[in-house]
């Protein structure tokens, strides 16, 4: 039965860190960070071809207008051909906002591996937490892309029956992936055969991963 201060919380707790959020009985093992250059450098070169052709497509029609003396003969239309570029260059500060993003993000992302969950930290202003629970991962992707190869590391695509996640840019993403794989696999044999005639060290689905995260 739930008692009655079982949603009573204290006010002063942060709320921002992982030992906030842990449970009673959860234990933190391992904390990972993505590459900090492969991370910011990949919000560079995405979408950067097109960003160059947008850019030097309306500078040469900015360029063809000052040559032309458009703006000596017409400096009325100096506001609207500014208002307008502005508005079409929008592909452009949308590309600086997410390099932005991804500089100032960075100091707030992790990725922490209970023996319960994995919770991704994230956020610039505020900070936001997503839970996925063994138990309810149904697979584990590893994506490379050729600036990963260079930094030696990948992206893990994981995904359960209600969401999808990402843990970006870490080191080793094969091996986590399968030990990943392997927890999720072992917690819900747990969940499907509770019972002691499984290995020894297994007594149904409160088992425990204390070190199998861990390289």
């Amino acid at each position: 039965m739930v008692e009655k201060n079982h949603f009573e919380i204290n006010e002063n707790i942060k709320q921002n860190e992982i030992e906030d959020i842990l449970g009673e009985d959860e234990e933190e093992l391992l904390t990972l960070k993505p590459d900090r250059k492969d991370y910011i450098l990949e919000s560079v070169f995405k979408g950067l071809p097109v960003i160059l052709l947008w850019v030097a497509f309306d500078t040469f029609f900015i360029v063809m207008m000052i040559i032309n003396n458009v703006f000596k003969e017409n400096p009325w239309i100096l506001i609207p051909v500014i208002a307008f570029f502005a508005l079409h260059l929008l592909p452009l500060w949308l590309y600086i906002a997410n390099i932005v993003k991804r500089v100032i993000g960075y100091k707030n992302i992790s990725y922490v591996f209970t023996d319960k969950r994995i919770i991704i930290r994230s956020g610039i202003i505020g900070i936001d937490f997503k839970y996925l629970y063994y138990a309810d991962i149904s697979s584990v992707e590893v994506k490379v892309s050729i600036l990963d190869r260079i930094f030696k590391v990948g992206d893990l695509h994981i995904k359960s029956a209600t969401q999808t996640a990402v843990l970006d840019d870490i080191k080793s993403p094969y091996i986590y992936a399968n030990k990943i794989m392997e927890i999720t696999r072992d917690l819900k044999a747990d969940l499907n055969y509770p019972n002691d005639l499984r290995p020894k060290e297994n007594h149904g689905y409160n088992t425990k991963y204390k070190k199998d995260i861990e390289k």
